[in-house]
């Protein structure tokens, strides 16, 4: 059990550094760019109902740090779950 939850963090963390990096990455690369448009396919399915809901401020997307946030609730929520089984 103690396993899986080290896996889930593992995986959630990776996720997480995939969205920073796909924010860094639209400053530097065009969005035709094959390392970004892998990225995007890895990240936008979950990015997207976050900006059909947050429009963006101004020039700033919000919606990066939004699922960046809910990914830490999620991984935090799933660990506290698998502890108390375990």
């Amino acid at each position: 059990m103690l396993l899986l939850a080290n896996i889930l963090h593992t995986l959630l963390r990776v996720y997480t550094f995939i969205v920073i990096i796909k924010v860094l990455l639209s400053y530097f690369l065009s969005p035709y760019h094959p390392v970004r448009e892998a990225i995007d396919r890895l990240v936008d399915p979950l990015l997207n109902p976050i900006r059909r809901n947050l429009p963006p401020v101004g020039m700033f997307d919000f919606s990066p740090l939004v699922l960046i946030i809910l990914i830490q609730v999620v991984d935090s929520l799933l660990r506290q779950i698998i502890y108390m089984l375990y």
